[in-house]
């Protein structure tokens, strides 16, 4: 404006057109068009003292951007403009063609997008990310909990953490409660929120919390292994927000902050006695906030925009939801077993001392090297016992593992009565039988070297004298004490056992 003013006062005072257009410093055809304005606005020098530069402007420009004879046009609905943004493959020259074939005396195509702009930067004072439908899900837990009571008689109360999951396109909100932040409910969480919106998004923002990301980092952030499965399973991908950058997350942000109010403010007054309790009341509250409250200046519901943007661009549900599963590295023992949880588990004997990761979901075990699975397993509980497939033992091992209390028995039948009954009075004098497993199985071994005839008489020896143990059994055939003349046989063939009973020696 204060060029205009210039070329009115130099026109006023004579001056040419060519001088005046280098004394401002614009093209001939600029000052004739600006004097061609002045004089159909009616305007000489001096102008009014009171008319200010956006005054003049006002005058000299106002039919700009409009057709001839056409003062006022039709204002678009910026809203419903907004909103179709957020479809796939839609930009505003498309919708201001669209507009004008509606309003063939509409706005022109840069004061279209100069408007769209100026509304949509009242929306907010910060940089405003454009969300397609279905792109992105927004995910983090509430930093305020909600308490439970856990036991009605004590009073215990114990908080509940709210996880909380928006769509980036139409703010459509999910949120849980579970007692936890841990992997487990992470996980759960996600596949339950899949769920509810019946589809799969083509990315997930969390934040840098230790559950979702192993390392932060701004170029390549270590996601959590069992959260990359998850998201394979899905088929979707992980992206994590910067760090130390909350409004690369903005969306979730924001909802956590309804949530905090919308649900938990609402929730301040109740008391709840279970979980479960607890997660029927916030779903009754996200049905009113999703389905009947209003977005501010968009004027539409959560549920519309989700129906509308982002539902048509999910992807589909797997055909079964993924199944929780914890990754442990381990080494594998010299009895080629892995400690996991109080149990072990076999693995080939050759993978012994071997490093190996393990997958532990809540029925099974699988046990991997180098990306190949070696072993797998039936999950048992933490009772320090072993589960051992025999292909997994060497062949010396499996011909051991082959005995059996049980064969044992039979073993020593087939020996003789003498050398069954001493196996017995081990078996029984035990705690368990099985710690005396070892000792019978040497004992039955000792026919191959000494015969069962020298064996029987030994295990009878043994008897008399109370020494039930595979080294003394071994030593009286070492020593050939077996050999010495033994006391006449009971007439049924079966030694008498009787603790009162003590036999010859002991009166020597």
């Amino acid at each position: 404006m204060r060029r205009v003013r210039e070329v009115l006062r130099l026109r006023t005072a004579g001056v040419g057109l060519n001088e005046i257009a280098r004394r401002v410093g614009v093209a001939p055809s600029t000052v004739r068009l600006t004097l061609k304005r002045l004089a159909s606005a009616g305007l000489g020098w001096p102008l009014p003292a009171e008319m200010t530069d956006s005054a003049l402007e006002a005058v000299l420009f106002a039919a700009i951007g409009t057709k001839q004879g056409h003062r006022r046009h039709v204002e678009p609905d910026w809203s419903e403009i907004h909103r179709e943004l957020k479809r796939k493959h839609v930009t505003l020259t498309m919708l201001w063609d669209e507009y004008i074939e509606r309003h063939p005396d509409g706005y022109r195509y840069s004061r279209f997008c100069e408007l769209y702009r100026g509304w949509a930067s009242r929306l907010s004072v910060t940089m405003r990310q454009a969300h397609a439908g279905g792109d992105k899900l927004f995910v983090d837990y509430a930093g305020d909990t909600v308490p439970v009571t856990v036991d009605r008689l004590t009073g215990q109360v114990r908080a509940a953490q709210i996880f909380v999951a928006v769509l980036g396109a139409s703010n459509f909100t999910y949120a849980e409660a579970s007692w936890t932040q841990t992997l487990a409910d992470w996980i759960g969480a996600h596949t339950r929120a899949f769920a509810a919106l019946g589809g799969v998004p083509k990315l997930l923002v969390p934040d840098n919390t230790k559950v979702a990301v192993i390392k932060a980092c701004l170029y390549e952030p270590q996601v959590n292994r069992t959260y990359a499965e998850m998201a394979a399973h899905y088929d979707t991908a992980i992206l994590p927000a910067r760090p130390h950058r909350p409004r690369d997350k903005a969306k979730v942000e924001v909802a956590v902050l309804i949530i905090e109010r919308w649900l938990l403010g609402r929730l301040r007054h109740r008391r709840f006695y279970s979980l479960a309790e607890l997660n029927a009341a916030i779903r009754e509250l996200l049905r009113q906030l999703n389905d009947e409250r209003r977005i501010r200046r968009l004027g539409v519901t959560r549920r519309r925009l989700f129906e509308e943007l982002d539902r048509p661009n999910l992807n589909a549900l797997p055909a079964e939801p993924y199944c929780f599963a914890e990754w442990r590295l381990r080494r594998v023992g010299v009895d080629y077993h892995v400690e996991l949880e109080g149990h072990f588990y076999s693995v080939p004997y050759r993978f012994a001392r071997s490093e190996v990761e393990v997958r532990l979901t809540p029925r099974a075990v699988e046990i991997f090297l180098k990306g190949q699975r070696i072993a797998a397993h039936l999950r048992a509980s933490g009772n320090h016992h072993h589960t051992t497939v025999p292909e997994h033992m060497p062949s010396s091992h499996r011909r051991y593992a082959d005995w059996t209390v049980e064969r044992i028995r039979r073993e020593a039948s087939t020996i003789g009565p003498a050398t069954a009954a001493l196996c017995e009075l081990i078996l029984e004098r035990r705690p368990h039988p099985e710690q005396g497993f070892r000792a019978c199985l040497g004992i039955v071994r000792l026919v191959r070297p000494f015969g069962a005839e020298r064996l029987e008489a030994a295990a009878m020896r043994a008897i008399e004298i109370g020494t039930l143990t595979y080294g003394s059994l071994r030593s009286i055939l070492d020593n050939k004490l077996d050999r010495q003349t033994p006391p006449p046989p009971p007439a049924n063939g079966v030694p008498l056992l009787h603790p009162n009973i003590r036999g010859p020696r002991y009166y020597h």
